[in-house]
């Protein structure tokens, strides 16, 4: 059982780790107008070891890495390995875009990497490049089916539902569940204050349940295979796949919050919806201790508040999306 206990009493097991905000698509709710970090910036590889050694001597058994893109950094699957022999972490998971997934998702798997999300907010290439900025809709296709042939599942493809833009195809992807065994989750969009899609609008979790309902049929709770996140999980009758629900901001799931995460930069960050971060990357540079950086991570994980506010109009207003590590 995790020793990293915050002040609310909710033990923390689960790490989120951006390794760059770099990028190769252009989403509208999470690009900004902050510059790229320098190289110097970025927190080495053996620099991030340090820091889940120390997670992992406090109870962290599972890490995800997150970026911007983490496989637009080079050589990611060294990472992996290297992470995958720390003792008590259990799993390594990742959060993609899925443009570099076919290239890379053999080497992954063979690295130790267990799983993948998948974003991915259109199944039509010209309302995909509106959103992303990219021709890389067949890319991503083609990244989910490599994922799914090499084992890194449960594949679970991510849409960020979109008032006005891609609420429409909330249906299209439900469909997926029963026609390719798909595990779609749905994730009401948080707006940040620099994302450009901040002003769209919110389709609720609950309002996407019912349009489901309307046109597929009575939806089925079902306990997912795999995961550490807030998302509610149903099926459709006759489907292989699954439909998750994260209702970021009309459903407070904080209460049962388990996580915190490592910037690109080096910040331990207690919560994705709060600016508040205590830096780690100066005492890993000048040699600090497992044990002092252990206590490090305890302070940060003392900083998480008992819940955000998104729904009250506290919108974060430090960092974009990108920088942050979704």
């Amino acid at each position: 059982m995790s020793s990293l206990v915050d002040s609310f009493s909710r033990r923390i097991d689960y790490m989120r780790i951006s390794v760059t905000d770099r990028c190769d698509l252009r989403c509208i709710y999470c690009a900004s107008r902050f510059e790229a970090y320098s190289h110097d910036d970025i927190l080495r590889y053996e620099e991030i070891y340090r820091v889940v050694q120390s997670a992992a001597s406090l109870g962290v058994t599972k890490i995800r890495l997150t970026g911007g893109e983490p496989l637009v950094r080079l050589y990611l699957s060294n990472l992996v390995r290297m992470l995958a022999g720390v003792p008590g972490i259990e799993e390594i998971s990742m959060t993609t875009n899925g443009t570099l997934l076919a290239r890379y998702a053999e080497e992954l798997k063979s690295a130790g990497l267990k799983r993948v999300n998948v974003s991915l907010d259109s199944l039509k290439p010209g309302r995909f490049f509106e959103i992303t900025g990219g021709n890389k809709l067949a890319d991503v296709l083609a990244g989910i089916a490599a994922s799914n042939r090499v084992g890194l599942q449960p594949v679970k493809i991510n849409m960020v539902v979109l008032k006005g833009i891609n609420e429409d195809e909330i249906i299209d992807f439900a469909r997926k569940t029963l026609t390719d065994g798909w595990h779609v989750r749905y994730i009401e969009h948080m707006p940040f204050e620099n994302s450009t899609s901040q002003g769209n609008g919110l389709v609720s979790t609950a309002e996407i349940m019912t349009r489901i309902e309307e046109k597929l049929g009575k939806l089925v709770p079902h306990k997912p295979e795999a995961g550490n996140g807030p998302a509610r999980y149903y099926k459709l009758p006759g489907a292989n796949g699954t439909l998750g629900f994260i209702g970021a901001v009309t459903e407070c799931f904080c209460a049962g919050c388990n996580r915190f995460r490592l910037t690109a930069d080096g910040k331990l960050r207690p919560c994705l919806l709060d600016d508040d971060e205590i830096d780690i990357k100066e005492p890993l540079r000048r040699g600090a201790t497992t044990e002092e950086l252990a206590q490090l991570i305890q302070s940060a994980a003392s900083l998480k508040r008992a819940q955000h506010h998104l729904n009250e109009g506290d919108i974060p207003a430090g960092r974009s999306m990108r920088q942050i590590g979704g």
